[in-house]
């Protein structure tokens, strides 16, 4: 029979991979639709950049949000965890993709954003009233 803790932390941890999962579903759509706009319009590809890292920081902040909220307790810890497996799993696919894939400022400054939209959005979800 399991005791309680474990069960917590089994939920903890499903609801952490939930977060993440919901945070690369909103990635997958938002990107798309601005790639669509990108080749039907006359959208400048300078901004490529910025979009990615927006919509990346609020797709964390809305994935940690959602699972903080369920989770209840250690919103900056779970958010930060949320902010750091959804960095961490983009630089693996990154890496895996393109060979001559290395660290930048841009990687950097993901990494940052990541790991801080996720605590705020832990902090957020936490706080949420029902």
């Amino acid at each position: 029979m399991e005791n309680i803790q474990t069960v917590k932390n089994n939920n903890s941890i499903k609801n952490i991979f939930l977060g993440v999962g919901i945070s690369f579903i909103i990635t997958i759509v938002v990107l798309l639709v601005f790639s669509v706009l990108l080749s039907f319009t006359n959208i400048d590809e300078n901004t490529i950049t910025p979009v990615i890292i927006i919509t990346t920081a609020i797709s964390i902040l809305i994935g940690s949000t959602i699972a903080s909220a369920k989770i209840r307790k250690n919103g900056l810890l779970n958010g930060g965890i949320i902010g750091g497996i959804y960095i961490l799993i983009l630089y693996l696919v990154s890496s895996l993709l393109n060979w001559r894939f290395s660290l930048n400022i841009q990687s950097i400054i993901m990494i940052i954003v990541g790991v801080i939209f996720g605590i705020l959005g832990g902090i957020v979800g936490v706080n949420k009233k029902n």
